[in-house]
């Protein structure tokens, strides 16, 4: 009566409940996984749930098409607070490590500073990250910009910190808690080269700008709570996370305890058209 075919009417609604019934299986997949990474992007999710995805005959853009078709693509978060005071009278160092090729775990640990609070609650995350493998090593929140927390997150570091007999270099910005006495004198103690920043450039400590950017983006660090205690829980969880579960491209896929724990594979890199041609920068 409406000019089809009774087989082909019934085909394509069997197929219909198929596709969705597959789409929902997947969506299930994906909530699970953003349960304790909310917002992770599609090519890690892939990644992670191949195994899963392959008996459904889901591929990669049918992964994003699902997620598309159901509002769960992941739209990048822009925020930029000033944590930086590089105008002080202390002693500032040269940048060690902007052509240097780095081999292997523990031998460049790269620092920085990412707001973590609301106007009315602020708090810092001071973090100490190894440029090899991406893995946190230190870590710690306070409620203000004084040095005492970048001590703690290298004290952390420090304990545990495996491979002592060889060198390593610590490298941040030109802000007054790494130029501070207390600090440089932890390094120096511990036999540790300072490198810093010579430019106002982010891509010269990329690699900590890009795991401020990870844990404020992906986990959502950043989110209005008030009770401290509560968020240090949350910041330590997805700290714990991020270390444990999270695969990096950089990392060929692998997690950063994972790429910590060898020191055989290369670290991807690229050139940075914004500083000079001989600089490689790492994410």
């Amino acid at each position: 009566m409406l000019g089809v075919n009774r087989q082909v009417y019934y085909r394509s609604k069997k197929t219909k409940l198929h596709k969705q019934s597959i789409a929902q299986k997947v969506i299930v997949m994906v909530r699970e996984i953003r349960m304790i990474m909310p917002r992770l992007g599609g090519k890690k999710l892939y990644f992670l749930l191949k195994d899963q995805l392959s008996p459904l005959k889901v591929g990669r853009d049918k992964l994003f098409r699902i997620l598309s078709a159901n509002h769960m693509l992941i739209t990048p978060k822009r925020q930029y607070h000033i944590t930086t005071n590089s105008h002080h009278r202390f002693r500032k160092h040269k940048n060690l490590v902007s052509t240097l090729d780095i081999e292997r775990p523990d031998s460049v640990w790269v620092s920085d500073i990412t707001y973590v609070g609301t106007r009315a609650n602020p708090s810092y995350l001071a973090l100490i990250t190894d440029a090899y493998s991406k893995k946190i090593v230190g870590y710690n929140v306070s409620t203000s910009l004084s040095v005492d927390g970048s001590v703690k997150a290298l004290e952390m570091a420090l304990n545990n910190r495996k491979q002592r007999e060889y060198p390593l270099i610590h490298h941040s910005d030109r802000g007054l808690q790494y130029c501070s006495n207390d600090y440089q004198k932890l390094l120096d103690d511990n036999g540790i080269t300072p490198s810093m920043t010579e430019k106002y450039d982010p891509y010269e400590n990329a690699i900590a700008e890009r795991i401020n950017g990870i844990l404020k983006q992906e986990f959502d660090i950043a989110k209005n709570v008030k009770d401290f205690s509560l968020k240090q829980q949350l910041i330590a969880g997805a700290i714990k996370t991020y270390n444990n579960v999270r695969p990096h491209f950089s990392n060929h896929m692998l997690t950063p305890i994972q790429m910590h724990g060898q020191n055989k594979l290369k670290r991807k890199q690229y050139k940075s058209k914004k500083l000079n041609n001989d600089v490689i920068v790492q994410l």
